[in-house]
């Protein structure tokens, strides 16, 4: 908007760099500039500005696709004025020389040409195509068709505007269209998922399985191992035994020699010990029959000596030395008849 001062009789204007200015005196263009400043005549002047800047329209359309089907499509369409005095031809943008503002609603007018424009464009590429293809490749179609048909479009170039550029930003069925193409997507995905959980369980439980028979193998081999183990404990036990037993032979029989060459010894010196018993006494019978009987009767005394009790009177009679001599004859001696006081 144009700044406007003034004055009694005259008016000074100083607009932006980004509009284009445009002044005209009793109908005649007399100077035209972007960001101008000069004194005018109300009376006899007439002023137009025209924006130089990109401007952004921003679009929403509805349209019915080829399976008549509800769909919106919107974005942001850019353009720019190129030949603003000839646009000032087509449109009004005169503003009041007091408060510097537009007479008209230019602003909303070359909206509404660039938007039914494009509108046409979309209707005509929505009603042609089914929905399925508009959700796959509609938005950069969409794109396409608009800029090509805008920046050709001759209508627009009369009016000298160029379009920098087109967006779509999105293209959308209506919700309970676009919620049922979503079901199928949605139970395929869950099916999926379904799936997914089914082959993991399936997993653990192969693992599992493999575990248990991991385990049930160790057991068998376990068993197989406490088997061999019970196995080989008794053939130590049997070896021990064997061992211990031929051991026993072993000393039974040391003892039982020991025993035979000790009880032969005890034989031998038995009959060593009677033998010379024997001959002790047959010499001893030998010689008693060379002594004379005096000598003999010494001797039956001195015997008799250890075996009797001790008397203080001794009475030897006949008979007593008869008896002692056939004892003697005999080689035994017995105790004596005697009388003691």
């Amino acid at each position: 908007m144009a700044e406007i001062r003034r004055y009694p009789v005259l008016r000074h204007v100083r607009s932006e760099p980004t509009v284009q200015t445009l002044h005209y005196r009793r109908g005649s263009l007399v100077r035209a500039g972007a960001g101008l400043s000069f004194w005018f005549r109300p009376l006899v002047s007439a002023i137009a500005e025209v924006p130089l800047d990109d401007r952004e329209l921003d679009f929403h359309f509805l349209g019915r696709s080829a399976d008549f089907q509800t769909v919106a499509v919107q974005g942001v369409i850019t353009f720019r004025v190129a030949e603003p005095e000839t646009l000032a031809r087509r449109i009004d943008f005169s503003i009041d020389l007091d408060a510097g503002a537009w007479l008209r609603s230019p602003i909303e007018k070359l909206h509404s040409t660039v938007t039914q424009l494009a509108q046409q464009v979309v209707w005509n590429y929505l009603s042609k195509t089914d929905l399925r293809k508009l959700l796959s490749e509609g938005v950069e179609e969409s794109r396409r068709r608009i800029d090509a048909a805008l920046t050709t479009e001759q209508q627009l170039a009369e009016i000298g505007i160029v379009i920098v550029a087109v967006r779509v930003s999105a293209l959308r069925p209506s919700a309970e269209t676009e919620k049922a193409l979503e079901m199928p997507t949605r139970e395929r995905i869950q099916e999926e998922a379904d799936e997914a959980t089914f082959q993991r369980r399936a997993q653990a439980v192969e693992k599992e399985r493999a575990i248990q028979e991991n385990e049930l193998q160790n057991q068998i081999e376990l068993a197989r191992r406490e088997e061999q183990l019970v196995v080989q404990q008794g053939a130590n036990r049997r070896r021990q035994a064997e061992e211990d037993a031929a051991a026993n032979l072993i000393t039974a029989e040391s003892t039982a020699a020991q025993t035979s060459i000790t009880a032969a010894a005890d034989a031998k010196r038995i009959e060593f010990v009677q033998g010379a018993s024997a001959a002790i006494e047959r010499e001893r019978a030998e010689l008693l029959t060379t002594l004379s009987p005096f000598t003999t009767i010494a001797l039956v005394l001195r015997d008799a000596a250890d075996v009797l009790p001790q008397v203080g009177q001794l009475v030897i009679t006949p008979d007593l030395l008869a008896t002692l001599a056939g004892r003697l004859t005999l080689g035994t001696v017995t105790g004596p008849s005697t009388n003691a006081e």
